[in-house]
């Protein structure tokens, strides 16, 4: 019988965002990991550039919007497959398994890749109609086509942040930089110009909040599985 080959355990890691980088840097110290800045150029440059990288299989991870309207914030999602420009990427199962999936509350099922930020309740239900997904992201497409291109094993650990039920003010479109921190002077300006906006970033900070400690949590919990201590290193 042949030998089984080694699981993975030199990851690369796509975020959208500093904070994102920051939370997996705790649990993966030696991780290659790149912010895309929730850009579509940043997205696609540093998929490319982490599967390059010599990492031995990419990983997607951070927020996600929610599609499905039963899904509350801090819902955890690590899907068997990401939908991007038609077609569909099939997550390593080798990789889920380590990353926690079949865990109680994980969600698995079907994440949908955007290249634009998607804001508005009315797009999120439209989307979850034709396409049955139950969250979306901006990066998770371009890492599974670069790890297809790389022949390298990749996943999908995300939580959803704001609900399918909740638009999104216009700022938080506008104001997230390439480096995947906030442009602070375009957030106060927008603010300033619009100051209805506040309402809507109050509760998006509270759903950040949620997801946030519930991913934080999960992370915590699935470090005392020996399979996940080995991955994160």
């Amino acid at each position: 019988m042949a030998d089984r080959a080694p699981p993975p355990h030199h990851p690369g890691i796509l975020v959208g965002l500093k904070a994102e980088a920051r939370l997996i840097r705790q649990v993966f110290p030696h991780a290659a990991i790149a912010a895309s800045g929730a850009t579509r150029t940043g997205a696609q440059r540093e998929a490319a550039r982490l599967a390059a990288c010599g990492a031995d299989c990419l990983l997607s991870f951070g927020l996600a919007a929610g599609l499905d309207p039963a899904l509350p914030p801090g819902t955890l999602v690590l899907p068997e497959r990401v939908m991007a420009w038609g077609a569909a990427y099939l997550c390593d199962p080798t990789l889920r398994h380590i990353l926690g999936a079949g865990q109680p509350g994980v969600l698995g099922s079907t994440l949908l890749h955007s290249d634009t930020v998607v804001l508005n309740a009315s797009e999120k239900a439209g989307l979850f109609a034709t396409t049955q997904c139950t969250a979306l992201d901006m990066e998770s497409g371009f890492l599974a086509r670069a790890a297809e291109e790389a022949g390298l094993p990749f996943a999908v650990l995300r939580v959803i942040c704001d609900p399918a039920s909740r638009s999104l003010p216009p700022v938080a479109g506008a104001v997230l930089s390439p480096d995947g921190g906030l442009k602070i002077g375009a957030l106060l300006g927008s603010l300033l110009r619009h100051p209805g906006q506040i309402s809507g970033l109050i509760g998006l900070g509270k759903d950040a909040g949620r997801a946030r400690t519930a991913m934080q949590t999960f992370l915590e919990q699935q470090h005392t599985r020996p399979a996940f201590a080995r991955f994160a290193g």
